[in-house]
């Protein structure tokens, strides 16, 4: 890892380790420029790498950069201080994104589905920033219901993908353990091939489903909020 680099760590999520990657920019002098949460409210902030990783492996996002590193940095640093944290607009993942390519988007979202370009913005933003006051509590909580509806099938979709990459992972690391008991290397060497692939895929949909469960705590909070409102009328 080096001055300019996209870094991320994974980060825990509802007491379920490692969910979800929370994304940065690596100064090269041991800090790290992200969104950081350690206060009420999301900031871009500079602060030490430790306070970035939580102690956890930090990887780096592989991919060609269409800035040099200083200008990543100092991209990274004209937006100090911004208050705007946004999950499907304008997240962790979009910040780092726009820093090293000028691009701000999320890959996160877009692997489970949550394309912008496909979603009322307006609506779902509202709905999980906490916009609770432009609906009646009644509209409110009908479209609280609805989406959390949408997000719980996505999410049962996405729960059924990965235990059948964990049960593919599993098979294959049995095929292969049975190939080299019969000296066929080979096949041993197919079939841990297949294992990683299988484990590749686990990773990219556990990252899905933090997403998702980010999506829905912020969904319910808001439901409750809205139906605390409508008790009162």
């Amino acid at each position: 890892m080096a001055k300019g680099d996209q870094i991320y760590v994974m980060r825990d999520l509802a007491g379920v380790p490692g969910l979800y990657q929370h994304h940065g920019i690596d100064c090269g002098d041991g800090t790290v420029i992200h969104y950081s949460k350690a206060r009420d409210i999301a900031e871009i902030a500079r602060t030490s790498y430790d306070a970035f990783s939580w102690n956890n492996p930090v990887y780096t996002v592989r991919k060609s950069l269409i800035y040099d590193p200083d200008v990543v940095v100092e991209r990274a640093i004209s937006r100090l201080g911004e208050r705007q944290y946004d999950l499907l607009l304008n997240n962790c993942e979009h910040f780092a994104n726009w820093c090293t390519t000028g691009r701000s988007e999320s890959r996160q979202l877009a692997n489970f589905g949550l394309r912008t370009d496909q979603l009322n913005l307006p609506e779902l933003r509202r709905l999980a920033e906490g916009d609770r006051y432009t609906t009646t509590p009644a509209e409110a909580c009908a479209n609280f219901q609805k989406a959390l509806g949408d997000i719980a099938t996505a999410y049962n979709t996405t729960l059924a993908d990965q235990q059948t990459a964990y049960k593919a992972a599993d098979e294959w690391h049995h095929v292969a353990e049975k190939a080299l008991a019969i000296g066929r290397e080979d096949l041993a060497r197919a079939a841990l091939h297949r294992r990683v692939a299988a484990n590749k895929r686990i990773e990219t949909l556990t990252t899905q489903l933090s997403e998702l469960v980010e999506l829905e705590l912020n969904l319910r909070h808001n439901r409750a909020f809205a139906e605390r409102r409508l008790a009162l009328e």
